[in-house]
């Protein structure tokens, strides 16, 4: 079954409470598959949270997608689709290495003729460099394929890594991207946008945000009204609400979010609003 018709019949993961509104977790570290996916509904269950979907990605922690290993690759996404195929609401997120050339291609080609609709990257974690032109190459398939590039943007790369991730986002306009962690401590760089914006052809406006473990940081600390206008200023239609499990839980997550000083309005887009409208998700 195509995971766009899995994303149709999307469906709670615990019963909806009275007067709560449902989230959807896009940063999910499934390491462990069936079991993590488990452990990650008990937690939402035991808190009371109601679910409406999350992504989810296999690697992180204990499992790497370093280059050189596509066969790996390709059987632990393999194992992440057929996941998302038994569990209504389960968005699987593949991955390839950018250096793996011909191979990654094939790969990301291939998982996106099962359905899959996002891609993840991590620069840190994969050792790669976001302005190697063969990260460029399969940033543009992906867009041609329809699918959403999700990178790592927490900017703990030595140097810093949003500089780069800018540049990348320009020079493959067709391309959606969401940055994981919004920048981190560097997150007022992205304030650029609001500029870019200005630039008539300079910027595609593909450039969208998660702000999971940076919203757990910034809520009531010195950095949270910098934090609400940099969301602003990068368009709170662009930002997407994650736990970024199991280091952070989603129940950690929330709590945040409503710490933050933002309108009703505001939080129930980041809350599932975005996602909806960018995935393609029934409302």
């Amino acid at each position: 079954m195509k995971i766009l018709s899995l994303l149709a019949a999307a469906v709670l993961f615990v019963p909806q409470a009275a007067g709560a509104q449902p989230v959807f977790d896009s940063h999910v570290h499934l390491w462990d598959g069936e079991k993590s996916l488990g452990e990650y509904q008990a937690q939402v269950k035991a808190a009371g949270l109601t679910v409406s979907g999350l992504g989810v990605m296999w690697f992180g922690g204990p499992n790497q997608a370093r280059e050189g290993n596509p066969a790996d690759i390709a059987a632990r996404n393999d194992a992440l689709i057929a996941l998302a195929a038994k569990h209504q609401g389960v968005v699987p997120i593949a991955t390839v290495h950018p250096y793996d050339g011909a191979a990654a291609l094939e790969e990301l080609q291939r998982v996106a003729g099962h359905g899959v609709r996002l891609l993840k990257i991590h620069p840190h974690t994969q050792r790669f460099d976001p302005a190697d032109p063969r990260v460029l190459t399969l940033v543009k398939r992906a867009g041609e394929l329809g699918v959403i590039v999700v990178m790592d943007n927490a900017n703990i790369v030595p140097g810093g890594d949003s500089e780069k991730l800018f540049n990348l986002a320009l020079a493959a306009p067709k391309t959606k991207f969401i940055f994981a962690h919004m920048g981190g401590l560097n997150f007022r760089f992205w304030n650029i946008l609001k500029m870019a914006r200005t630039a008539e052809g300079l910027f595609g406006d593909n450039i969208y945000f998660d702000i999971s473990a940076m919203v757990t940081l910034a809520a009531d600390a010195p950095i949270e009204p910098e934090f609400i206008w940099t969301m602003r200023n990068v368009g709170i239609d662009h930002v997407l609400i994650a736990s970024d499990y199991p280091q952070f839980s989603l129940k950690q997550t929330l709590d945040a979010l409503e710490k933050l000083d933002l309108t009703a309005e505001e939080k129930a887009k980041l809350r599932g609003g975005n996602a909806q409208r960018l995935l393609g998700l029934p409302r």
